[in-house]
C-alpha cells in the first residue's frame, strides 16, 4: 500500500484513540491491498480508491470498536467482511461470524482470514433468515436493511440480554421510529470518523 494509505490510517486510528502493535497494522494494511486487488475484478464495494478505502472502510469499522465487547460477536450483511474483520484484527478476543448470502463477497472473507491468519473469524454465506447458531451476545450491521427488518430477521439469533448495534446514517431517527414495541434504543452517538464528513451514527438496541 502506498504511504498515504499507511499515513492515513496512522492519523485516524489516533485521532480515534485506537493504540495498536506492528501485527496489526501488519495485517489491517494487508486487508486494503486484498480488498484494492479483488475488488478490480470482483467489484466487492463501489470504493475504488486504496486512500478512500482506508476512510470508508478501515477507518470507519474501527469507529465501533470501543461499543463492541463480545465475546460472540455477528456481523449480519457483511459483505466483503466490514465492519467484521476490522474489528476482530484490532481485538483478537473476539469470535466473529461473518455472514452474507452473497457467494463471491464469502469468498473474499476466507481469502482474507486465509492470508491474513485469522483464527477468530468464521465466515458463512447464508442468508440471516435461514441461519442458525448459539445465540450471540451483539450483533452489529454496517449497511444490511432498515432497523425494523434488522432486529426482526436476526432476533431470533441475539442472547437474552444481548445487544444490537446499527451502523447508520443521518435517516437513522426515522427508522428508530419504526422499530417493533419489543425493542428499545438504548443509545444513540454521532460517529466521528476521521477523514469522512459524513454524518453517522451508531445506535445501540435492547429487547425490553
Amino acid at each position: 500500500m502506498t504511504p498515504t494509505c499507511e499515513r492515513l490510517l496512522d492519523s485516524g486510528l489516533d485521532e480515534l484513540r485506537i493504540d495498536i502493535d506492528g501485527r496489526v497494522r501488519e495485517r489491517l494494511l494487508a486487508l486494503l491491498a486484498l480488498l484494492h486487488k479483488w475488488n478490480r475484478a470482483y467489484n466487492l464495494t463501489a470504493v475504488r480508491e486504496p486512500e478512500a478505502m482506508v476512510t470508508r472502510h478501515l477507518l470507519d469499522s474501527a469507529s465501533v470498536a470501543a461499543a463492541v465487547h463480545g465475546p460472540r460477536l455477528l456481523d449480519v450483511g457483511a459483505g466483503p467482511g466490514l465492519p467484521g474483520l476490522v474489528l476482530a484484527i484490532l481485538d483478537p478476543t473476539l469470535a466473529v461470524t461473518l455472514l452474507d448470502s452473497n457467494g463471491k463477497k464469502v469468498r473474499f472473507q476466507r481469502q482474507a482470514v486465509l492470508e491474513l491468519g485469522l483464527t477468530n473469524i468464521e465466515p458463512v454465506q447464508a442468508r440471516v433468515e435461514d441461519y442458525t447458531a448459539a445465540p450471540f451476545d451483539q450483533i452489529i450491521s454496517r449497511a444490511f436493511a432498515s432497523l425494523a427488518d434488522f432486529v426482526s430477521l436476526s432476533d431470533r439469533l441475539l442472547a437474552v440480554d444481548g445487544e444490537w448495534l446499527a451502523m447508520k446514517g443521518p435517516a437513522c431517527e426515522d427508522e428508530a421510529s419504526r422499530l417493533p414495541a419489543s425493542v428499545v434504543l438504548s443509545e444513540q452517538r454521532r460517529l466521528s470518523v476521521p477523514g469522512d464528513c459524513a454524518v453517522r451514527h451508531l445506535l445501540h438496541l435492547r429487547r425490553r
